[in-house]
């Protein structure tokens, strides 16, 4: 499938996330829905990888993960230690900001993103692409900057603090996937199994730390939106893996597609959450929606 698609059907999917989880942690406790969300991922594939090795040949390639050594371990458990940092930081984030800014903060990951790429990778997208890229970070750039009518200042709010850190460490991420299916080779299930069950690994311990209530915390209520989170984050992240893997993918472009699930979050955090709405987050919506045009049309301008 053509990867600009695979990026804006894992935008989608990860709008949905992006909801699931402010409805999973708002007046909730962030620890335990981390560690419950990422339980439910690992065990979707732990009983995948059972049931391949069970009878090889049952399940489809595309969700085929192949024996791996200690040292492709290691590589893969460095990518879940990374993302176990940005999930901690915006997950408080999102607790405490409204969706509908909060996720068009850290949809600015693609400025990272498009930089480090530039540096490391070399990649050159085309200008039209380019030009579609600044467009978009513009848009979500004014989307933030709207939220002071709703009293977040971002020069001292600390939850802006957490969620910067957040996007920053999400754009590492965002490189080193590239690395790691571009040049490592791996394929989308591998990097997804094996990410989802050494974050649930990592967020084990602090989770046990938790609940033996070594600080002060808040009390944790189930929600369904925790396991539909993992599904949407699942669903997300295997096409964007998927996406990544493709020859001519290019990171900043596919990160920057990914961003346009701020839409749905948008949407969704004024109609599921009653969020305020006005004529800056509605023009910084239609420039984010004309930026991811540029972005598809400069395609075959490369």
């Amino acid at each position: 499938m053509n990867w600009i698609l695979l990026s804006l059907l894992s935008a989608i999917f990860i709008g949905g996330y992006d909801l699931c989880t402010k409805h999973a942690v708002r007046g909730n406790a962030v620890l335990p829905v981390l560690f419950l969300g990422n339980l439910c991922s690992a065990s979707i594939w732990i009983a995948l990888l059972l049931l391949q090795r069970a009878n090889p040949g049952l399940l489809p390639d595309i969700f085929s993960v192949p024996a791996l050594d200690a040292h492709q371990h290691a590589l893969l458990a460095l990518k879940s230690f990374i993302v176990s940092g940005a999930w901690l930081c915006t997950y408080f984030a999102v607790k405490h900001l409204p969706v509908s800014l909060a996720v068009p903060v850290r949809a600015t990951a693609p400025l990272w993103t498009l930089a480090g790429a530039a540096v490391v990778l070399a990649e050159r997208p085309s200008l039209q692409q380019t030009a579609g890229i600044f467009v978009t970070l513009a848009s979500l750039v004014l989307l933030s900057i709207a939220g002071r009518n709703e009293g977040v200042h971002f020069h001292r709010d600390k939850w802006i603090g957490w969620l910067f850190l957040g996007t920053i460490l999400n754009s590492i991420s965002a490189l080193y996937d590239k690395y790691l299916l571009g040049q490592v080779g791996f394929t989308a299930s591998t990097v997804q199994a094996w990410f989802s069950i050494y974050l649930a690994t990592f967020f084990l311990p602090v989770a046990i730390m938790w609940k033996w209530r070594l600080w002060q915390r808040q009390e944790f209520h189930w929600r369904w939106s925790i396991p539909l989170n993992s599904l949407m984050l699942l669903t997300a992240d295997f096409l964007y893996f998927t996406a990544l893997h493709h020859p001519r993918a290019l990171v900043s472009v596919v990160s920057c597609l990914r961003g346009g699930g701020a839409l749905v979050s948008f949407t969704g955090g004024l109609m599921l959450f009653h969020e305020q709405g006005n004529k800056r987050k509605f023009a910084a919506v239609f420039g984010i929606l004309s930026g991811i045009a540029l972005i598809i049309l400069g395609r075959n301008a490369k």
